[in-house]
């Protein structure tokens, strides 16, 4: 199978990268950190900084035929910053038009919204961006994990452990296809 695809930078929700990483890690899959800089980018966790990981790639240099999905961890910072970012946009628009999934948690939805590819869809996400969502034209709802098509989104760190399945069970059947 190819890699995973995971784009973050600093602030983004430790436990949104870490675990999920890990996870995937475990059940066998490669999973690549893209980011804007080279080095390592910095987790928020509770009220302060927490662990750092190391960026494999930049994001200049990711081609997304070489991926199987992309994964985007929320935070409030990460996706802000991100989302703000030509590069990063042209890249969750490429995975989506390819049909692969994407799966976004709690802000992580806002680059969705950036990449114009809610509208129509339903989705979830932090409550503080249920508007933005609902805004760009999406159906929003307060579920634990929604798939709609290639589309993986969910609300926060309590729902990791569903929104990784998810994200397998979408590799497994997109593998079986």
């Amino acid at each position: 199978m190819q890699p995973i695809l995971i784009i973050a930078t600093d602030g983004f929700e430790e436990s949104e990268l870490i675990e999920p990483k890990r996870i995937l890690e475990e059940s066998g899959a490669k999973v690549i950190v893209a980011s804007l800089e080279r080095g390592e980018i910095k987790g928020w966790k509770g009220k302060d900084w927490g662990k750092s990981v190391s960026v494999d790639l930049l994001v200049g240099d990711v081609a997304p035929d070489e991926y199987a999905a992309l994964l985007l961890p929320g935070g409030q910072i990460n996706p802000d910053v991100l989302r703000m970012n030509s590069t990063v946009i042209d890249l969750v628009r490429s995975f989506n038009e390819a049909g692969k999934p994407i799966a976004a948690i709690c802000h992580a939805p806002w680059l969705l919204v950036e990449a114009k590819i809610v509208e129509g869809r339903t989705v979830t996400g932090w409550p503080s961006i249920r508007t933005d969502l609902a805004n760009a034209g999406a159906n929003v709802v307060d579920e634990e994990v929604v798939s709609d098509g290639n589309l993986i989104t969910s609300r926060k760190p309590d729902d990791i452990p569903a929104f990784t399945e998810a994200l397998m069970a979408a590799l497994s059947t997109e593998n079986a296809v």
